[in-house]
C-alpha cells in the first residue's frame, strides 16, 4: 500500500473553498481536479484532500451528506513543526474567513488550535515537542 492518505471533504462552493486554502498556502493539482473537484496537496505526496461539490460528493455514497456546520463528522489534525506554525496557519484561516471556535491550548508538551473552514469541517493544528 502506497504511504499516503487522501480524504473527500464535501463543500458547498468550490471556488471559495479553493480561494480560502490557497491563503492557508495549500496547493492544487489541476490535473486531478475538474469543475466538481479539486486535488489539494496537505503534505506534498503524502496528505492530500479532495474537495468535491455536494452533488459530486452525493455520487460517492447513498447515505446523506453530512452538514458540517450542523453536526461533527470528523476532526482532521495536522501536525506542524513549531507552534508558530500553528499560530501562522490560524492567523491565515482566520483571515481568509474561518470560524476560530477557542483560542490556544498550551499544555506544555503540546500546543494546538483550531478552525472551522467555510464549510464547517474542523481542523485541529498540533505541535508536539520532541520526544527524548
Amino acid at each position: 500500500m502506497k504511504e499516503q492518505i487522501i480524504f473527500n471533504l464535501a463543500v458547498k462552493d468550490l471556488d471559495k473553498s479553493k480561494a480560502f486554502f490557497s491563503a492557508l498556502g495549500f496547493g492544487f493539482k489541476s490535473q486531478f481536479s475538474n469543475e466538481s473537484a479539486a486535488f489539494m496537496d496537505i503534505v506534498d505526496g503524502s496528505i492530500h484532500a479532495m474537495l468535491t461539490t455536494e452533488a459530486f460528493f452525493k455520487t460517492l455514497t447513498n447515505k446523506p451528506v453530512a452538514q458540517a456546520k450542523d453536526a461533527n463528522e470528523v476532526v482532521i489534525c495536522l501536525n506542524c513543526d513549531s507552534r508558530e506554525e500553528v499560530d501562522s496557519l490560524i492567523a491565515k484561516a482566520a483571515a481568509a474567513g474561518a470560524r476560530i471556535p477557542h483560542p490556544p491550548e498550551d499544555h506544555g508538551f503540546m500546543y494546538d488550535q483550531g478552525f472551522e473552514d467555510l464549510d464547517g469541517h474542523l481542523w485541529n493544528l498540533v505541535w508536539s515537542a520532541p520526544q527524548p
